[in-house]
């Protein structure tokens, strides 16, 4: 008889992996409680009551959804090693898809047509890319121009005539189930409802949690977390990121580089496809010109800013999707008691700059932090269209900061041709 050994190193070599991912849940908790002790503090100092009630959280969810579907389909292709500037342009067909086959067929039968519709951009990006050879920006850059002209056209042609529907917008469309769990609800809206320091937070959060949560963004949620695990867990996605770091050393190992760019590619128009139903569905309640808003592009931005990650995209659509809460709900207040975390905020990054060397860049924080500062003490509110630009400076200085750690894919937006490895 023959008994199966276990290497002497594998055990130890497990665990060491275990642990690590065990440290990461950890900083990630950490991260989150840290976050919130700042914003009660924040709550306290400002009085801006709406920071983080349960409300603007809510919101908040369905702000972000739309950034964070769109920028997980460009983690998708560029993972792969192609840049994917269409996004905006799978969107607006999500858009379309979803209010005409959600006004005729149901909601649910939207979120697929919006998938769907989505996709077919991804083909044609696909198709320029991958097997053509099409330089990625101006594929992606014709995709949106061809798209936005190629929904009005069909809204003009499906809209128009139908009650309630019109060149611009369509019929209203049923509405996706939320998700409740009263018990829990009820509880965590007592805790929210107490008052306390970063008690009263923390409820507020987990309420908004469990009462009138979309199952959209339950699913968007998984959608993260099943990507996290695909690409970074099974071999189907160490080859998929392969293609995006080396694809002529991924060909001479065996890997189809062309199939699973095509492959990425698809997943990702149907990504963004989906970001778009998110919106005529969830947001909104119908199809709308013009209702994407950029967010194809903002949620590249935050793919950038979370450095080709699910954690960190998720984190930087989060940062977008709140402050563009903030300016809706309570307009300037909120957005003025943010000025105040900015500068501190500024003012931690110059100590951190001047640690690493950077004095020039520490100085330009601190005469930042300054001026945002005075602009706190000098202003009880901040202007309705400066509110509106607040989401997309923050996202800008973000990015900015974050420059000096990103990394892409070693080979994203380079032409590839089969047998070039040989």
């Amino acid at each position: 008889m023959s008994a199966t050994t276990t290497s002497p190193a594998e055990t130890p070599k497990k665990k060491r992996a275990v642990s690590g991912r065990t440290r990461r849940w950890r900083w990630v908790l950490v991260g989150f409680l840290a976050v919130l002790v700042l914003m009660s503090v924040l709550e306290v100092v400002t009085g801006a009551s709406d920071l983080t009630s349960s409300g603007a959280i809510g919101a908040t969810f369905i702000a972000v959804m739309p950034i964070l579907l769109a920028g997980l389909g460009g983690l998708w292709s560029e993972r792969a090693g192609v840049v994917n500037i269409g996004l905006e342009g799978m969107m607006i067909l999500g858009t379309y898809g979803a209010g005409f086959f959600g006004y005729h067929y149901g909601p649910w039968v939207g979120i697929l047509g919006a998938i769907g519709m989505g996709m077919i951009g991804g083909l044609i990006h696909a198709v320029a890319t991958v097997v053509f050879g099409v330089d990625h920006i101006i594929s992606g850059v014709a995709i949106n121009i061809i798209a936005l002209g190629a929904v009005q056209y069909l809204a003009s042609l499906t809209f128009v005539g139908l009650e309630g529907g019109g060149q611009t917008q369509s019929p209203k469309i049923g509405d996706i189930p939320t998700i409740t769990i009263g018990p829990l609800s009820d509880a965590f809206g007592s805790m929210e409802d107490t008052d306390l320091f970063f008690v009263s937070q923390l409820g507020a959060v987990l309420r908004a949690l469990t009462t009138n949560l979309s199952w959209l963004v339950v699913i968007g949620l998984l959608l993260v977390l099943g990507t996290w695990w695909v690409l970074w867990r099974t071999s189907f996605g160490l080859r998929l990121r392969s293609c995006g770091e080396s694809p002529s050393a991924a060909e001479t190992l065996g890997v189809a580089v062309l199939r699973y760019k095509f492959i990425a590619v698809l997943v990702s128009g149907g990504l963004a496809g989906l970001a778009g139903g998110f919106l005529a569905i969830v947001a909104s309640s119908n199809y709308r010109d013009g209702q994407t808003g950029g967010r194809g592009y903002i949620g590249l931005a935050a793919m950038i800013f979370g450095n080709w990650r699910p954690g960190g995209l998720l984190a930087g659509s989060g940062l977008f999707g709140y402050t563009e809460t903030l300016g809706l709900r309570q307009g300037g207040t909120s957005v003025h008691a943010l000025l105040l975390l900015l500068a501190v905020v500024g003012v931690a990054l110059a100590v951190w700059q001047v640690r690493r060397g950077g004095f020039v860049t520490a100085g330009a924080l601190v005469v930042g932090a300054a001026a945002l500062f005075a602009v706190y003490l000098s202003t009880d509110t901040v202007p309705g269209d400066f509110t509106r630009m607040t989401p997309y400076v923050i996202t800008l200085l973000v990015l900015t900061a974050a420059a000096q750690r990103l990394r892409a894919p070693a080979a994203v937006g380079e032409v590839y041709r089969k047998g070039s490895a040989g």
